[in-house]
């Protein structure tokens, strides 16, 4: 496979661009996490926006490698549509929770991304193993997101 490197920095930009976004629209949210009642094991605010750069960054390289890959097109763009859909739904849980405090809905909307990282890491996974590989930190994080939401909504 050719290597593409403004291919790439596309694939990337995409999602940081996305949470970028997000983060822009909800500017302020550290100071509204810091004031919630949290649930044990949560991080310090500082450490979110470090975990979600790392993500992005992973994610875009995962979706490049599907972009990529030999498979055939029709796989490829329903893999990307489903990847794109999470994106999508991903860059709205920041706003329900942290602009509009919807804490129980955010939760529900989370459980949702969830299922639908879950789906993209196993399209992505039978398009390149390391495509699915790259997709499993984000899975693993929105999980732990789920725990947070949940206790933030139980209390407060």
């Amino acid at each position: 496979m050719k290597q593409k490197p403004r291919q790439l920095l596309l694939c990337i930009a995409i999602p940081l661009a996305v949470g970028g976004i997000s983060a822009w629209l909800t500017q302020g949210s550290m100071d509204t996490f810091e004031a919630l009642n949290k649930p044990p094991l949560s991080p310090p605010g500082w450490l979110f926006p470090v975990v979600w750069t790392i993500l992005f960054v992973l994610m875009g390289a995962a979706s490049y490698l599907v972009l990529r890959s030999a498979q055939p097109q029709q796989t490829i763009h329903r893999a990307l549509r489903l990847y794109g859909i999470q994106l999508g739904v991903n860059f709205f849980w920041s706003i329900f929770f942290f602009n509009l405090s919807l804490y129980l809905f955010s939760f529900v909307w989370l459980v949702l991304l969830w299922f639908l990282i879950a789906a993209t890491t196993v399209r992505f996974y039978r398009i390149s193993q390391t495509a699915g590989y790259l997709m499993l930190p984000y899975l693993l994080w929105v999980t732990f997101a789920g725990y947070l939401n949940w206790g933030i909504y139980q209390l407060n």
